[in-house]
């Protein structure tokens, strides 16, 4: 049975997180979330560094290790055995909105899950949302290691992923439906998506031509790096124009920020640093706000590995994390401190307490390989 501790002025962060997700929790079951637009099907590997019979091996442990045996090769040839240990649900947006439907939140899926019929991967989501499908899933092998993770993807659907496509798949009064009834939308993967930037405008355009209830709007770029300078500056002109109509949520890894940050050429104190690719807590708080300014958003909030740091109109904040040195699995850790962000934020939370409930569902997510409902982010919160 779950308690009811009441916050105090001398409980921590984690204490007064748990007693809110408490008090307030059940909240979510009343806010309807609409999240799209990827899917995939992510095989998790490792790889084997020496084998010593049919069923035991070593793994590699190190993206570095990896890497230098792949670079050692140059030249020759080398084989590298990868073992599989887990085929799941992938993408941004499905792993997000899986974990606020564990949360309690009544989700509506629009994405890559398979079309017409729903890929089995995908059937316990199914239980758990309503699915507007646009196209069938990409494929996603992520070899994991201590320090990191390589995924290589086999994206052939992702064109599919359209405006005009969700307008003859999943229906023009469909689409309407579950854009107006959500009170939090999620758009998330940019990268991936190519068609994107474009399917935003067309939302916007839709907005101007009928009446809209303010929505949190949630948007995460998704590794922007192989990304044109171009295309980045036309994606973040798009989710700003969205704030005049919304509130505007923009969520980054800590790699991303500083690639967004180089973009806009935000003028901040540790410039230097960040040239040199070093960051600190206190960099990337001061990052965080410098690109909400520039954009002139309502929140930005960055997860770096063992921290998250946020800007809102009220300042900035940073939680630290509760890291952890071997994860069970980290392909979805961010997605998970996404879940938990706009959970947190939807419930009423203020910007510190909504980025410790990111990384406490992140948190708890890498411990158990499994997404916490509200009673067991509770728990592991006031274990904090």
């Amino acid at each position: 049975m779950s308690h009811n501790p009441q916050p105090s002025a001398n409980s921590s962060l984690p204490q007064q997180t748990a007693a809110r997700l408490h008090d307030a929790g059940a909240a979510l079951e009343t806010i309807p979330v609409l999240v799209g637009f990827d899917g995939f099907i992510d095989t998790i590997y490792h790889a084997v560094d020496t084998r010593q019979s049919a069923t035991e091996y070593t793994r590699i442990e190190t993206l570095e290790a990896f890497g230098r045996r792949i670079v050692a090769a140059a030249g020759k040839s080398t084989n590298v055995e990868i073992v599989p240990q887990n085929v799941k649900l992938g993408g941004n947006g499905p792993i997000m909105a899986f974990a606020l439907s564990c949360l309690g939140a009544p989700l509506t899926y629009c994405g890559m899950t398979g079309y017409p019929h729903t890929h089995e991967v995908f059937a316990e989501f199914a239980r758990r949302a309503q699915l507007l499908p646009i196209s069938e899933p990409a494929l996603t092998d992520a070899y994991e290691f201590d320090d990191g993770k390589l995924i290589v993807g086999k994206h052939a659907t992702v064109a599919e992923v359209s405006y005009d496509n969700i307008m003859q798949r999943v229906g023009d009064s469909q689409w309407r439906a579950a854009w107006e009834n959500a009170r939090c939308v999620g758009m998330v993967n940019w990268t991936m998506l190519p068609h994107l930037t474009d399917l935003w405008k067309r939302l916007l355009l839709d907005d101007g031509a009928r009446p809209q209830t303010r929505k949190t709007l949630f948007f995460d770029l998704a590794d922007p790096e192989k990304r044109t300078e171009q295309d980045l500056h036309e994606a973040l002109d798009t989710i700003a124009a969205f704030q005049q109509s919304h509130d505007v949520i923009l969520g980054l890894n800590e790699k991303e920020s500083l690639q967004v940050a180089d973009a806009l050429a935000v003028p901040i104190t540790f410039s230097e640093s960040m040239a040199q690719g070093e960051t600190s807590p206190e960099m990337i708080v001061e990052l965080a706000a410098a690109i909400r300014a520039r954009l002139g958003i309502h929140t930005c909030v960055v997860h770096p590995t063992r921290y998250a740091a946020g800007a809102d109109a009220t300042g900035a904040s940073m939680v630290p994390g509760p890291f952890i040195a071997n994860p069970k699995i980290s392909t979805g850790a961010g997605d998970h401190f996404n879940a938990g962000f706009c959970a947190g934020h939807l419930i009423g939370c203020d910007l510190a307490q909504s980025l410790q409930l990111g990384v406490a569902t992140s948190g708890y997510y890498v411990r158990h390989a499994a997404s916490p409902n509200r009673e067991q982010l509770g728990e592991f919160l006031r274990s904090l």
